[in-house]
């Protein structure tokens, strides 16, 4: 399949949620954007989402279903506890102290 077609194709059955890196940071970066199915719950989703962020055996960057929202030349770390995705309007995190390892973030949370 040609470069267009995978695109068009991500696009009609296919969402973008942000991956958010806030450990250890001053403020939080967003460092992926991630493909996940349209049609799964959050949870799902989100899940997706610290699963493709996350080097095992090879660079996360690298896996077709994310864009990287940093510079070519730079890498980032992998997604752990404390950091957030994004899906839709909703912010969540994750922390091994949560029901699931997710849990919604409000602003008066931040």
């Amino acid at each position: 399949m040609n470069e267009i077609m995978e695109k068009n194709l991500k696009a009609a059955t296919m969402e973008q949620v942000a991956v958010i890196h806030t450990v250890d940071k001053d403020r939080p970066q967003t460092v992926a954007m991630v493909y996940v199915e349209k049609d799964w719950d959050d949870y799902k989703k989100a899940e997706y989402a610290f699963m493709e962020t996350t080097s095992i055996v090879m660079g996360w960057w690298n896996s077709p279903n994310v864009v990287p929202m940093f510079e070519n030349e730079h890498t980032v770390r992998s997604t752990q506890f404390g950091d957030q995705v994004l899906i839709g309007n909703i912010k969540y995190e994750y922390n091994e102290k949560f029901i699931g390892g997710l849990r919604e973030i409000y602003d008066e949370d931040v």
